[in-house]
């Protein structure tokens, strides 16, 4: 059983060479703790040759898999999050079209990324906003990771479908891994609607995230389903007025797209 949520690694801690994956474990533990019961039930029970051969094999090929994702999951996030530091952010100014001047970055219960930006965009205006909702986002590991570690910033609550902000207020706006926890589509339609109104007239705004496709299938198994498609980014892009203006792949399993306002 690999980790449902595999984007919860995260990377909440920033220090250690195996920090971002010792986080998936911690966030994620009761499905990697699962996975070692049922391959222990599972090995119990062929120990006892109880089933038919037929049976046999198809309770052995799921106990392969299992073990597969279970450990595939770890080497990938490893692989992202702590070889390649995706998550320290060092690659965002090189991919925006300017350097923000009046920026907000957005989240669902998890600060990862503002510490760092403010490093980043030194004597800049911003706010953090959080869009955690418990009714909405019921991931147990985002809860887990709220109660242990607080916002290192102040906060701003808001709504999917009302960020407390005037129109075109901000030149920048940062979602970094945070929109997939938005798992309706009408949702994540009149939130991005929501952000677009916000967007200056020139501004931007970078989305990061794992995207549902075969790569995120072979590391995370069924956890991939967690995550969204690169054809439902575009959708709602383009129902909330945005154009993609830069698309492109940070590892073989996170893909980042920096929109602006469509032309008016």
């Amino acid at each position: 059983m690999a980790a449902r949520n595999p984007r919860e690694a995260a990377v909440s801690v920033t220090s250690g060479k195996y920090a971002g994956v010792l986080s998936i474990i911690r966030y994620n533990w009761h499905f990697y703790a699962a996975s070692l019961v049922a391959l222990a039930a599972i090995g119990v029970l062929l120990d006892l040759r109880l089933l038919p051969r037929a049976g046999e094999a198809l309770v052995i090929a799921a106990a392969v898999l299992m073990a597969f994702w279970s450990l595939s999951s770890l080497l990938v996030s490893y692989y992202v999050y702590d070889l390649r530091g995706v998550t320290r952010w060092n690659w965002v100014p090189g991919i925006l079209s300017f350097p923000p001047r009046r920026w907000l970055n957005i989240h669902a219960g998890l600060d990862q990324s503002t510490v760092i930006l403010t490093q980043f965009f030194p004597n800049t205006q911003y706010k953090v906003v959080d869009i955690y909702d418990s009714r909405e986002m019921t991931e147990p590991s985002i809860a887990r990771a709220r109660r242990l570690h607080a916002s290192p910033e102040p906060v701003v609550a808001g709504r999917l479908d009302a960020l407390p902000f005037p129109d075109r207020d901000r030149d920048t706006l940062f979602l970094l891994f945070a929109a997939h926890e938005i798992r309706q589509p009408a949702r994540r339609t009149k939130f991005f609607r929501e952000a677009a109104r916000i967007l200056a007239g020139s501004g931007q705004l970078l989305l990061v995230e794992h995207v549902r496709d075969w790569r995120n299938f072979v590391a995370f198994g069924p956890g991939f389903l967690h995550f969204h498609s690169r054809g439902e980014w575009l959708r709602v892009a383009r129902g909330a007025g945005l154009t993609i203006a830069c698309e492109r792949r940070i590892t073989p399993f996170v893909r980042c797209f920096l929109m602006t306002r469509a032309a008016e």
